[in-house]
C-alpha cells in the first residue's frame, strides 16, 4: 500500500507524516510519501526542529509537487487539514485531518502538532495492519 501525505506546500504537516509513517511502518507492507499542490522552497526550519527533538531526521527532506503520476500510484490519500486548497485527485481514496499549519508557531505548539500527527500516522498504521513497531503506545 503507498500512502500520500499532502497539503499545499508540502514543508511541515505532510512531512512529519510520512517520516512517521516509514519510520513505524513494515515497508513490506505500506510506505508513504508526501507532496504538495505549491511546494516550498524547504521543510519549515520548526519542522525540522521538532521532528529532531522526537528523533526523527529532515535534513534531507524536500517538498515535492502532487503529480498525476505520483497520485496514479498511490492507494490513499491523506491531506493535511488545508480546507478548500487540499488536493484532489479523481478516484483516489482520501482521508482529511484536520490539523492547524505548524508555520509561524511557537516551538511547544509544533510540537503538539507533531505529536497529533505521530498518533493518527500510528492509528492508520494499526488499521492498514502495517505497523511494524509494537512498543507505540496510542489511545483510541
Amino acid at each position: 500500500m503507498k500512502v500520500i501525505f499532502a497539503c499545499v506546500h508540502n514543508a511541515g504537516r505532510s512531512q512529519m507524516a510520512a517520516a512517521f509513517f516509514n519510520q513505524f511502518a513494515n515497508s513490506e507492507k505500506a510506505v508513504a510519501v508526501s507532496a504538495g499542490t505549491h511546494p516550498a522552497d524547504a521543510v519549515h526550519d520548526c519542522v525540522r526542529h521538532a521532528m529532531q527533538r522526537a528523533g526523527v531526521d529532515l535534513s534531507d527532506a524536500k517538498p515535492q509537487l502532487l503529480t498525476d503520476d505520483l497520485a496514479e500510484s498511490a492507494d490513499l490519500l491523506v491531506t493535511m487539514g488545508c480546507g478548500q486548497s487540499c488536493p484532489v485527485v479523481p478516484g483516489l481514496r482520501r482521508e482529511d485531518w484536520p490539523l492547524p499549519d505548524p508555520k509561524g508557531k511557537s516551538d511547544d505548539e509544533v510540537c503538539l502538532i507533531r505529536d497529533e500527527i505521530k498518533t493518527r500516522v500510528v492509528r492508520l498504521l494499526n488499521h492498514l495492519n502495517a505497523l511494524e513497531c509494537c512498543d507505540l503506545e496510542v489511545e483510541y
